[in-house]
């Protein structure tokens, strides 16, 4: 059944010349945007605002009430799981919510709503908008580590000149990558342009563009032991908690490089940390780490062969523009009673 009008309350501090093709997106979106309301960005991509400016009471009390008499709400307010939650709780008419981020499930989680809450309100998240970027991230990686990129920063600030060495290539070797959702995706068809023979872990058994082999979960230690390199773009939840743990190292072909653009909770970094000193792991390009910060004792941040990006390959000066195409998508579908694109999982929050 299609909608005659809803209004979107835009919650995060999205630039006006993104406000602009959405409000042109359909005549049936009425688009409440109040900037003077929203905390200003840090960085390109900082949805939540700057947390050290404060509104006045009058105008947190305006933020507010233009979050609840809303239908729908761009973004979560303030990236503030508690506000969320109240907002959910004190607007009856509120349909739909969507994160920023890739990984928004983790925030409903943290928000704590009700099963009651959870049935009216849809959440969806921005994965899938990240793809290019992360899957960039995560061929810098591999050639990093097919190329001995330590050794060779290594060898240049000792001006050491070595005898020639050979260097691995990725169109000899067998990268798996773990999930295949919008990163993984790109991941597979950039790695296939490389040559690489491309397999993938499947839950669901269904074919994937540049993948050459699909491997079953109960499998992926056999599979392990097979590779040259593994790339995780899974999302953090309770059922990928360490998935990589000290069994999963011990099972890996001894020079493992290894990539993470997913969450940092997949791996287990004790583990890592002796998989790395013992050999089993030649390299390993993080962009996650299990705690965000780290955490400033972890054996990762000296590690020789360990190559930690804050979180941020993600990131581009597109990616409002991309979010709000998706958005705008999404919209139309909510408007005419058609399934929404990344729909939140409520039992495992991905």
């Amino acid at each position: 059944m299609s909608i005659s009008a809803l209004t979107i309350a835009v919650a995060t501090p999205l630039p006006s010349d993104l406000v602009e093709p959405l409000m042109q997106c359909d005549p049936r979106l009425l688009v409440d945007y109040r900037p003077h309301l929203l905390l200003p960005q840090r960085w390109v991509g900082d949805w939540g605002g700057d947390s050290s400016v404060t509104r006045t009471d009058q105008e947190h009390a305006e933020y507010v009430q233009m979050l609840t008499h809303a239908d729908i709400l761009l973004g979560i307010p303030d990236s503030s799981a508690r506000l969320l939650r109240e907002v959910v709780e004190h607007n009856p008419k509120l349909r739909w919510v969507h994160t920023m981020a890739a990984g928004g499930g983790a925030q409903v989680k943290a928000a704590g709503l009700s099963e009651d809450d959870l049935q009216r309100v849809t959440f969806t998240t921005s994965a899938g908008v990240h793809g290019t970027t992360l899957a960039e991230f995560a061929l810098f990686g591999l050639l990093a580590g097919a190329k001995d990129l330590p050794r060779l920063h290594s060898d240049q600030r000792a001006h050491h000149w070595p005898d020639r060495y050979p260097m691995r290539h990725l169109s000899e070797m067998t990268v798996l990558i773990m999930g295949t959702g919008g990163i993984g995706r790109v991941v597979a068809n950039r790695l296939h342009a490389f040559g690489a023979t491309v397999w993938a872990t499947s839950r669901s058994g269904t074919p994937v563009e540049g993948v050459d082999r699909l491997i079953a979960m109960d499998d992926l230690h056999d599979a392990l032991g097979q590779c040259d390199g593994l790339v995780i773009t899974l999302p953090g939840t309770s059922a990928t908690r360490h998935m990589i743990d000290a069994a999963a190292f011990a099972s890996m072909k001894p020079g493992m490089i290894l990539v993470n653009v997913g969450r940092g909770t997949v791996i287990d970094e004790g583990a890592l940390v002796d998989a790395l000193d013992g050999q089993r792991v030649a390299f390993a390009a993080l962009d996650v780490t299990e705690t965000e910060p780290l955490q400033d004792d972890s054996a990762l941040w000296d590690h020789p062969r360990v190559l930690i990006s804050p979180h941020t390959a993600a990131l581009s000066a597109h990616e409002g523009e991309r979010i709000v195409e998706l958005f705008m998508d999404n919209a139309v579908r909510f408007l005419d009673g058609r399934p929404l694109r990344n729909v939140v999982n409520t039992i495992e929050f991905y």
